[in-house]
């Protein structure tokens, strides 16, 4: 647990090719596309030769005031709730307090109680396995204890996708409703976060799938935040009028709500800054023309808050509990607490449990209060311990006036 400062210092550019980097469409495109994939795969989905190299600037946040930091929480001795689980993805709490449990690779979900009691619930058709695509996401209906709706998002053969079906706790699961399809796939880059807001709107991170288009392309629904009805519409104040709520993302994993109702991503970089932004509607955030700080062009792009290099983070979920932001680090296998502001701006981050227990994919906050903590050391870019993958949990305790 010992403090460690997040910086921005650049690490080494890509040695892609002029020609290779304005590569837009056609045929040249597919074939950049797979070269993508390829080293995606070996590299973790954090820096990947080959692709067009944004330009970006270092960046670190300045400290908030010292009373900023009055009644922040702090992150207690973790402990071990379920374990040999295989890539635990998402996780949603049920109004029992009970959560349901995605498994990326299995494509099974499961209920998980407090005391950490493991069943399986049934395993979600058409979701296929491939790299980082599988089972993903899962959210719980806000009005769950009358409809019974359980969402999920997953990688099929064809795209990614995001559905619904009623829970039933003795299985097997309802029929699927396909709420929305036609979301880009590929085994790297699928996104795949769910998150009901405070406005009962259903939020959906996607990828970019690798390419270099779907990003700035409003048209299409990758490398965006999506916001709907529980019934898949486009919410009826979108900024486009379509379910595109922000723009210009590579890929976002982590979706969290502030109590003022801020939204915050995480979101992967390629080869130099991974980003927390703040996210608003009809924002463009840059990808893949810039790569962390880059508004120079009189405000088209919106910067991120905040930004790591990716050896320190590749940042996947995300929490809010205890005036921090949470965010559970893949590469950079540790844990980040970021204090928030009373106006949303963050502070230094501080990272916990630094290599631990390895990559880490998933922060949530429990009914209870305390975190729960998922690993991803079986997704095939960890290191397996003994007992992996596993939910941790965490308490939180009053800070001792740090």
């Amino acid at each position: 647990m010992t403090p460690a400062t997040a910086t921005a210092t650049s690490i080494p550019a890509s040695t892609a090719s002029p020609e290779l980097t304005r590569i837009r469409s056609g045929t040249m495109l597919r074939i950049s596309a797979l070269l993508v994939l390829a080293a995606g795969l070996a590299a973790g989905c954090t820096g990947v030769p080959g692709t067009a190299q944004p330009k970006g600037t270092s960046y670190t946040p300045s400290p908030l005031p010292t009373n900023a930091s009055q009644g922040r929480a702090e992150a207690g001795e973790p402990r071990v709730l379920a374990r040999d689980l295989e890539v635990p993805w998402g996780v949603a709490f049920m109004p029992d307090g009970d959560a349901l449990v995605t498994e990326r690779d299995s494509t099974r979900l499961l209920r998980v109680t407090p005391s950490g009691e493991v069943s399986e619930v049934g395993q979600v058709r058409g979701a296929e396995p491939q790299g980082e695509g599988g089972l993903l996401g899962v959210a719980v209906s806000p009005s769950f204890a009358r409809d019974r709706w359980v969402y999920a998002y997953y990688t099929s053969s064809s795209d990614n996708r995001i559905v619904r079906f009623r829970y039933r706790p003795d299985g097997p699961l309802g029929p699927q409703q396909v709420l929305v399809d036609g979301i880009p796939h590929a085994p790297i880059h699928n996104g795949g976060r769910l998150a009901f807001g405070p406005d009962g709107m259903l939020y959906a991170a996607t990828g970019e799938a690798g390419l270099l288009d779907p990003a700035q392309d409003r048209d299409s629904l990758g490398g965006k935040i999506l916001r709907m009805t529980p019934d898949g519409e486009p919410a009826p104040d979108n900024p486009f009028g379509s379910l595109v709520w922000s723009y210009g993302h590579r890929n976002v994993q982590g979706l969290a709500f502030d109590a003022e109702d801020r939204l915050y991503a995480t979101e992967f970089g390629q080869n130099r800054f991974d980003e927390i932004n703040r996210i608003r509607p009809g924002r463009n955030y840059g990808w893949p023309e810039v790569e962390g700080m880059g508004d120079t062009d009189g405000g088209r792009y919106t910067n991120p808050l905040l930004t790591w290099t990716t050896a320190e983070a590749s940042p996947s979920g995300a929490a809010i509990a205890g005036g921090s932001l949470w965010v559970a680090a893949l590469r950079g296998e540790r844990l980040w607490q970021v204090p928030l502001g009373r106006d949303g701006k963050l502070s230094q981050p501080r990272a916990l449990y630094d290599g631990e227990y390895g990559r880490l994919r998933t922060v949530v906050v429990a009914p209870s209060g305390q975190l729960w903590l998922t690993t991803s050391n079986q997704d095939g870019r960890g290191s397996p311990r003994d007992g992996d993958d596993k939910i941790l949990v965490i308490p939180l305790r009053a800070s001792q006036g740090r």
